[in-house]
């Protein structure tokens, strides 16, 4: 391991591993597949950077974060090293340019979109890609029983078929059962998973039951300095928190998927930097986003799991110093818990009606539309066939994690631009701004198949080689459509369904009504799970979590409310005794205690007996003259 250390000194600065990462950098070093559970910010990206470092050829990195392939392929460039990524929102030019140069150049590690593993063009790479790791982050995302499952991670283990390369998988979320099933699905050559405690030392767990979350909030807001993040379930109610928080003197803004790009990516700058102190946000915020100094995370919302709960409380105290993972409730949520829980399973009947409804709107015909993107309206779907909003989303998730589609929430579909009119009829043509002729024979250079169908394009590089800014290039694209020129569509966010095969006819759906029953039966564990966290009242919080992942040997943390709550009984059980043995001159006994306490055993709150034996082991009181 000495290169690596000098690796690990060079690049970050650091003499030592943290615990586990030296043990999961050697098993990745002698090729062997390895599932890596590490807590969040438990340094996960150096497991398979340093030992990509020490190999010839390229890390393959699978992650579905483009906040994180960002934010690591900066500091990657900021360190020296050369890295690419590939995601969603890339026109295929783009896309071309990263894996050639993946191919051909001096780069380290590329970055990629799990729905990019089974594209025509990065399989037609695969050949001339010297592929030294494949990386699988978020590996809990192929599990068909995790929280999170996503049907395109399955792509990840056709991969192994024409790629001979060893695997790092890593997850800071996975039960016992959830960590099999991503070896098998990864299709490890031999099971290896190597487990850091889960434990986080600095990290105080907090369960408030409150009928006034608002004010509580603005409590936490108020008696904990530094950054914090606040989750809910709403757009709206995001909003209105923020709104509340700053109108109370407390520095907050609000982050949700209905936010431009731009404007998120403002805001998530202004709370790294610290310009807003507190993020009120729903879950698209925090995911793959490097922000050591979190003082603290609330929800006021019960989440619906302890996956995700345990992922998002990790974001605060990732540099060690003490912080705080706060929960408000209310019985109010337990019974919405429970109705979303019904929500998310619609029946199979209404699932299959959902999809040809889907193909209906979108007239598609029966035995076509395999590949078929499409711009997806919820609000006018529904509203078009008169259904539930919220039953119809859950049917289409369904169908997403079925196989039968990919649902992907506010995706940057780029401007996509078809020439209307016959090549040679161009050259006939009388223009009266030069641009659009120069625009013309860079389309017909650049973009094979324009003239056949819309294709994406890149506004950037096109409004460069015109020497003009985008906003220009955009009212050129419009003058060119408005003469017939070209068909011009637009770059926009929305909500985008990608068919995964020919419409199929009524009753020849593929859904498994035992499949359903296991997932649905598996869903209502963790919930209940969930509510279980929330209304213990004696394990510790930290060990009632880290029981959930299967780390049954835990010591209390100390810290938490519950933990917190017993020291303090404990405190006043001590003064009493030490104020009984007092009054006594030291010449006590066991019925005096009584007296006081009642009978002593595990049912006593708490057990007086223990108290007694551990301060006369201390010397702290005499034995009692019984003893």
């Amino acid at each position: 391991m000495t290169q690596a250390i000098d690796i690990l000194r060079t690049y970050w600065g650091y003499d030592a591993f943290r615990p586990m990462q030296e043990e999961i950098i050697s098993a990745a070093l002698e090729g062997r597949d390895l599932l890596a559970l590490l807590p969040t910010g438990g340094g996960k990206s150096v497991c398979f950077q340093v030992p990509a470092l020490m190999r010839d050829g390229l890390a393959l990195v699978v992650t579905p974060l483009i906040a994180l392939m960002k934010d690591q392929v900066q500091n990657l460039e900021q360190r020296g090293v050369r890295a690419l990524a590939i995601h969603a929102g890339m026109s295929r030019r783009e896309v071309d340019l990263a894996l050639n140069n993946a191919a051909y150049g001096d780069v380290k590690f590329l970055y990629v979109s799990p729905e990019r593993l089974g594209t025509e063009l990065f399989r037609s790479y695969l050949p001339v890609l010297q592929i030294s790791f494949i990386v699988v982050d978020e590996a809990h995302c192929i599990s068909q029983w995790g929280y999170d499952f996503r049907p395109e991670y399955l792509e990840v283990g056709a991969l192994r078929e024409q790629v001979d390369a060893p695997v790092i998988a890593l997850t800071a979320t996975a039960t016992p059962e959830v960590a099999s099933d991503i070896m098998e699905r990864l299709r490890f050559r031999e099971s290896l998973l190597l487990r850091a405690g889960f434990e986080r030392p600095n990290l105080s767990y907090v369960v408030r039951r409150s009928e006034d979350k608002r004010g509580t909030l603005l409590d936490i807001c108020r008696g904990v300095s530094g950054s914090g993040i606040v989750y809910l379930r709403s757009r709206r109610r995001c909003e209105e928190e923020a709104a509340f928080l700053s109108a109370n003197g407390v520095s907050a803004s609000f982050y949700h998927a209905g936010l431009s790009s731009a404007e998120r990516s403002r805001r998530q700058e202004e709370w790294k930097a610290g310009r807003i102190a507190v993020m009120v946000c729903t879950n698209a915020f925090g995911m793959g986003i490097d922000k050591a100094d979190v003082r603290f995370v609330v929800h006021l919302d019960l989440p619906d799991a302890p996956e995700a709960y345990f992922q998002e409380a990790g974001r605060a105290g990732r540099d060690g110093k003490p912080a705080y993972a706060v929960l408000v409730w209310n019985p109010d949520d337990v019974g919405r818990l429970h109705r979303m829980e019904t929500l998310s399973f619609p029946e199979l009947s209404y699932v299959a009606d959902i999809y040809q409804k889907l193909h209906i709107f979108y007239q598609i015909p029966y035995d076509v539309g395999a590949g078929r993107e499409l711009k997806f309206d919820l609000a006018a779907f529904c509203k078009h066939f008169s259904l539930q909003r919220s039953a119809a989303d859950r049917a289409v998730r369904y169908l997403a994690r079925e196989g039968h589609l990919s649902y992907a929430e506010d995706t940057e579909i780029p401007t996509r631009i078809k020439i209307a009119v016959e090549r040679n009829a161009l050259y006939e043509i009388e223009f009266s701004d030069p641009k659009g002729v120069q625009l013309l024979e860079l389309l017909m250079r650049r973009y094979t198949g324009i003239f056949s169908f819309p294709v994406p394009v890149d506004e950037e590089a096109l409004a460069g080689s015109l020497g003009i800014g985008v906003p220009a290039l955009r009212q050129l694209f419009y003058a060119l459509s408005v003469e017939h020129l070209i068909r011009y569509v637009p770059t926009d966010r929305c909500d985008v369904i990608v068919l995964f095969h020919d419409r199929i006819r009524p009753g020849n759906l593929a859904l498994s009504e035992a499949r359903y029953r296991m997932l649905k039966e598996r869903s209502h564990a963790r919930v209940e799970a969930m509510i279980g966290y929330v209304q213990e009242t004696d394990e510790c919080r930290s060990r009632y979590l880290l029981r959930y992942f299967g780390q049954e040997e835990s010591a209390p943390c100390g810290k938490c409310d519950l933990c917190r709550s017993g020291l303090a009984l404990q405190g006043k059980t001590e003064a009493l005794i030490g104020r009984i043995v007092k009054e006594k001159g030291g010449r006590y006994s066991l019925a005096d205690l009584r007296a006081a306490f009642g009978p002593a055993g595990p049912e006593s709150d708490p057990d007086w007996a223990e108290v007694l034996r551990k301060m006369v082991d201390e010397g702290t009181v005499p034995p009692p003259l019984e003893a």
